[in-house]
């Protein structure tokens, strides 16, 4: 295929070519999504419906249920529809959208977890200006810029007019993954146009890196905050309300900078699919159980909501 105007889809990775397989990894990614999305239906649910839990914390929590639920639908169902009808194919503008919302939920989860360390640090360093800083409109304005900034930089991928990954010219249509991946879309160039999308990556790490940073920081600062705290219980208390960010931020990072930051190969192996399967369902599946397991509050109202 001579360029990219050429080619009306992509072939996705199957992850066998037995039919029997492709049925199972159906009922498999099924059953994982079904169980992912009820988990944190439930916690925007709960967050929703309980007062006691309308503030600045859970608000940021429920933000992230959605992202989360939001991430793994732009990818699973169409994997499991490929298994289902033993396909492996994609159409270009669908691929196009999937590389816009996987970016889109990525970086909008990746700016409000940096948002949510902000905000334990303001509850525990501060906590007499907390809701004084952290009031409504704050918070609204707060979210609102996560997931514009989050949009904003996906189109940055994605749109020709910025030069992002479908600006450039593809030699071939065959993505070794089981969805469009930006890094898989790259070695399929053909033309120069591929660098500025590899620099506009670049720039894209040092962000992420200046992220990382921060939260870091402002751990550092959060835990010198709760050693000052004289009383065991003070302390035991706001661990408890900053370890379950912590938790999920560190597997969320672990997981994609595995993904990421490991060299791909050129021929797809099972490594490589199970790296990414690992890096697309755990954050999602992780973090409604952290959450409903280490926060006493979002406990008890799921179990009113389910009847316990």
């Amino acid at each position: 295929m001579s360029n990219k105007t050429s080619i009306s889809g992509f072939l996705l990775l199957q992850f066998s070519d037995l039919q029997e397989f492709q049925i199972l990894h159906f009922v498999a990614f099924l059953l994982l999504y079904l169980g992912i999305v009820s988990g944190n239906l439930l916690i925007i649910s709960a967050i929703a419906l309980d007062r006691l839990l309308h503030s600045p914390m859970y608000f940021f929590l429920m933000n992230l249920a959605i992202q989360d639920i939001g991430f793994l639908s732009v990818i699973i169902p169409k994997s499991m529809a490929n298994s289902l009808m033993n396909t492996r194919h994609i159409s270009y503008s669908g691929c196009v959208a999937q590389v816009l919302f996987f970016v889109f939920f990525l970086a909008s989860s990746f700016a409000l977890l940096t948002v949510m360390a902000y905000d334990q640090y303001v509850a525990i360093y501060n906590p007499l200006e907390y809701e004084m800083i952290m009031n409504r409109n704050a918070c609204l304005q707060i979210v609102a810029i996560v997931w514009i900034t989050g949009f904003l930089y996906s189109v940055l991928h994605t749109t020709g007019w910025a030069h992002g990954t479908f600006a450039i010219t593809f030699c071939s249509n065959i993505v070794n993954q089981f969805f469009c991946k930006i890094p898989q879309l790259l070695k399929l160039a053909c033309s120069d146009l591929y660098l500025i999308e590899m620099g506009v990556l670049v720039f894209s790490i040092f962000m992420c890196l200046g992220c990382f940073i921060f939260i870091v920081v402002t751990y550092v600062h959060i835990f010198t905050a709760v050693h000052r705290i004289r009383s065991v219980q003070g302390r035991k208390k706001a661990l408890s309300t900053c370890l379950p960010h912590l938790i999920v931020f560190s597997t969320f990072v672990s997981t994609a900078s595995f993904a990421y930051l490991r060299p791909s190969s050129d021929n797809p192996s099972h490594l490589d699919i199970a790296v990414t399967i690992v890096y697309s369902v755990v954050p999602p599946l992780l973090n409604p159980v952290i959450y409903s397991r280490r926060n006493k509050e979002i406990k008890n109202t799921v179990r009113r909501l389910l009847g316990f």
